[in-house]
């Protein structure tokens, strides 16, 4: 096999917590795998750039075991609140952890994955992806990490020759498998399966392994792991806020404990800052609407603290959750000053910017997108009425950065409405037409790179 030398670093670190914390599976037998998608730029962080695409297939769409890594794939066990209520028979159910690897900056990555057969908690449910639900994760990933979301990335996406019937979309449909890079994946959920069956020594060996191998910390404190998780989810919730990003299903078994976003089932991009826009259909509470992110996440963190609760006191834990909106406030502003192309001012008139700038948006019901690209590191064009007058007077204030590829910037936005998410689907179920899909990653990596 062709890895790279320089930059292949096989990890099995998962082993070493021990069965109690997985099960080993078996991938489903495919009929067929047409590579559809793969993230070389991704891959070469990983020293799997230079696979050909004979072995990326085999590696990703048939999972030979990668060398040095684990020689089995692992479905890992967790619970979790769904929409505030507790499951106790989750788990991978659709996917497991094929293999481990130290990327280019020494941080250990799980290739997870996502339709590749039926593992112990699939349940009734028969372990595939849908085709569409793979585009739909591909386009996700690279959109958030353009906008600067820490998140997983989608490495490679086969096509796997199924018909699936699903009832939220037209079937029988095309089937697939998804290979994700991420920072871990171990949940909140992991945790509260622990403390569910009273499992004290297995929350100390999961608060090690998280703080040693996904922290780079010593020791097992898990009120110090409670501090980092408060830290990496109040940005999350900062940064989708930014974004515009609805995930749409924010249960605790959804949420990293490394604070990284992934699995993107029924997301959206908000077009108009509206505080009470859904993802998903079924969300008919709004729980998980756009502006009510910061505090689903917060209650998970808070979750993750009534877990740890059989080895650590409550008292400290709770000055440690009492942080979560101080972070939050300082990270949105951060983001937000990140995405309109300003430097930090000082914190008062950085948080004074956001409401100025989120009460514009909410009043005017103008595009997000395209007000962040208007307004980036350049005076609010005249177009935007009186009502910006405040907006514009307060953007005046924060010194610009330096804008990359002066090209871009002299186009239009890119976005990812649904519109378009629907738009770039069609003629890959009419046609197998891949052209408008292709043409989207180039176009998100574009503005990736202007924004950087």
């Amino acid at each position: 096999m062709t890895f790279d030398p320089q930059a292949y670093q096989p990890e099995r670190t998962l082993l070493t917590l021990g069965d109690r914390f997985y099960d080993r599976v078996e991938a489903a037998d495919f009929p067929e795998t047409r590579l559809r998608f793969r993230n070389d730029r991704a891959a070469a962080q990983v020293g799997l750039a230079t696979l050909d695409d004979a072995e990326w297939i085999a590696h990703f769409g048939r999972f030979a075991p990668l060398a040095g890594s684990l020689e089995q794939p692992l479905a890992l066990r967790y619970h979790g609140h769904q929409f505030r209520t507790y499951n106790p028979e989750l788990g991978d159910g659709r996917g497991f952890t094929f293999a481990q690897l130290r990327d280019d900056g020494g941080r250990l990555m799980d290739l997870g994955t996502k339709g590749s057969g039926q593992t112990p908690w699939s349940r009734f449910g028969d372990g595939r992806l849908t085709l569409k639900g793979g585009v739909r994760e591909v386009l996700a990933s690279e959109m958030l990490e353009a906008l600067g979301v820490p998140t997983s990335r989608s490495l490679s996406l086969i096509e796997t020759g199924e018909a699936l019937d699903r009832g939220d979309e037209p079937s029988p449909t095309r089937s697939a498998v998804l290979v994700r890079l991420s920072h871990g994946h171990i949940r909140i959920g992991t945790f509260q399966r622990l403390a569910y069956e009273q499992d004290e020594d297995g929350l100390r060996r999961l608060t090690a392994y998280v703080l040693h191998h996904l922290y780079d910390e010593p020791g097992d404190d898990p009120l110090r792991l409670l501090s980092l998780v408060v830290d990496r989810t109040a940005r999350l919730a900062a940064r989708y806020m930014a974004a515009g990003f609805v995930h749409g299903v924010l249960n605790t078994d959804n949420i990293n404990v490394t604070g990284e976003s992934f699995d993107y089932g029924p997301w959206r991009f908000a077009p108009t800052w509206d505080p009470g826009f859904t993802a998903a259909y079924f969300d008919h509470s709004g729980l998980y609407a756009f502006g009510r992110q910061p505090e689903a996440i917060n209650w998970n963190a808070m979750q993750l603290a009534v877990a740890l609760r059989p080895i650590v006191d409550a008292e400290p834990m709770i000055a440690e959750l009492e942080r979560f909106g101080t972070v939050y406030q300082a990270a949105v502003a951060e983001a937000l000053l990140w995405r309109l192309g300003r430097r930090p001012l000082d914190p008062d008139r950085d948080r004074a910017l956001v409401q100025t700038i989120g009460r514009a948006l909410r009043q005017t019901g103008e595009q997000i997108d395209q007000v962040f690209f208007d307004a980036f590191a350049q005076p609010l064009p005249a177009h935007y009425g009186p009502i910006w007058d405040e907006a514009r007077a307060a953007l005046e204030l924060f010194a610009p950065r330096a804008a990359r590829d002066a090209a871009y910037w002299r186009g239009a936005p890119c976005a990812m409405l649904i519109d378009e998410v629907e738009a770039i689907w069609a003629p890959i179920a009419a046609n197998d037409d891949w052209s408008l899909f292709d043409a989207k990653i180039a176009s998100i990596r574009a503005m990736g790179a202007a924004l950087a």
